[in-house]
């Protein structure tokens, strides 16, 4: 008897603008994310005021983002190394323009992924993604390994926040309205992991420079 796949799980709002789309990522999102870990390794970055982020560090794609003494931005190499970012694997391309056609937002082309290697006292304060140039596109963040607490807030630091507990091969989409949010993550919880134990690994898919191709100002070196 020929079985026919499962279903996925139906998409979440998690508020306006930001999707939770349950169990997106499966084997070949994280073989892809491990193969890029152990070409260009994961290393803690230094914020430019000279705090030392708990949560390790590496890109794939045509840029990458960086945090150190020279300000957030983004490079087309790395410049610890001076070495080009990993191409960024086409499943990882895949997976990110499906997510975010499901959430509502088409055409999304990702230039660049961050990849966040948690170990498992690690945890990212809140903050927002705005070094991009045009917040019309939205961010696409995948999670891999353990369970992790996600914390959302509003476009001020100040304003109320709420946890949701993000799951391996989850993947969350938040644009519009949510595009400037504060996030976050409080801390690893739950079981180990089958592969990767006690650590996590996110994924988190963005457009840099403006789809109209104009050129980008204040992010560094492209």
């Amino acid at each position: 008897m020929t079985r026919l796949p499962l279903p996925s799980p139906s998409a979440i709002p998690l508020g306006p603008g930001i999707t939770l789309l349950p169990g997106r990522a499966g084997a070949e999102i994280l073989a892809a994310a491990r193969a890029v870990l152990a070409a260009h390794p994961p290393c803690p970055m230094t914020t430019p005021g000279g705090g030392r982020m708990s949560v390790a560090m590496t890109n794939c794609g045509g840029l990458g983002w960086v945090s150190d003494a020279g300000g957030y931005r983004y490079t087309a190499s790395d410049p610890a190394t001076g070495r080009p970012w990993p191409a960024m694997p086409e499943p990882f391309r895949r997976l990110a323009a499906a997510a975010a056609d499901e959430a509502g937002h088409v055409g999304f082309e990702p230039e660049a992924c961050l990849v966040n290697h948690y170990g498992p006292a690690a945890r990212l304060g809140l903050h927002q993604d705005r070094d991009e140039q045009d917040f019309g596109q939205p961010i696409v963040s995948v999670s891999l390994g353990r369970s992790a607490r996600f914390r959302i807030g509003g476009r001020h630091r100040t304003d109320p926040t709420r946890a949701v507990t993000l799951d391996h091969g989850d993947v969350v989409v938040f644009g519009g309205a949510a595009r400037l949010i504060f996030h976050g993550i409080d801390r690893l919880t739950g079981p180990e992991h089958e592969i990767l134990g006690r650590e996590r690994i996110n994924l988190t898919f963005r457009r840099v420079t403006a789809v109209s191709g104009r050129a980008v100002s204040g992010i560094g070196p492209i």
